[in-house]
């Protein structure tokens, strides 16, 4: 089934469009989709976090955190120890954005080869 205009929200009646504006672009930053994924079996360290997600730096995945944080997506749990120890894991609604953000991944990974092949046809001429 096609989706058509009329599927979507629209303007009023209670939908604010720059809320969802911010909301879907926090989710799909360069590594919010990354975190939310690898936090998908339960809490994870910071160090932990930073050794699965290939590429994002210290400061990135802080910052990255603390938005997700701030939204209500990750919960962020401080144990008194020493060193301290800071884990992080989804909230309730955090756990609902794992069916979609899954099927994006999976998408993206079942078409990777698809686009890269139009990328290149576009490229050339």
């Amino acid at each position: 089934m096609a989706l058509s205009h009329t599927d979507f929200p629209t303007p009023g009646d209670g939908y604010d469009c720059r809320m969802v504006r911010e909301i879907l672009d926090l989710v799909g930053d360069k590594w919010s989709l990354y975190i939310i994924a690898t936090l998908k079996d339960g809490p994870v360290r910071f160090n932990e976090l930073r050794r699965r997600i290939d590429g994002i730096s210290q400061r990135m995945l802080t910052l990255t955190l603390r938005g997700l944080e701030r939204d209500g997506l990750v919960k962020r749990s401080l144990f008194p120890t020493i060193p301290p120890r800071v884990d992080y894991e989804l909230t309730d609604v955090g756990l609902t954005l794992l069916a979609p953000v899954m099927a994006l991944v999976t998408w993206a990974d079942t078409n990777q080869d698809i686009i890269q092949d139009a990328r290149v046809r576009y490229d050339a001429g």
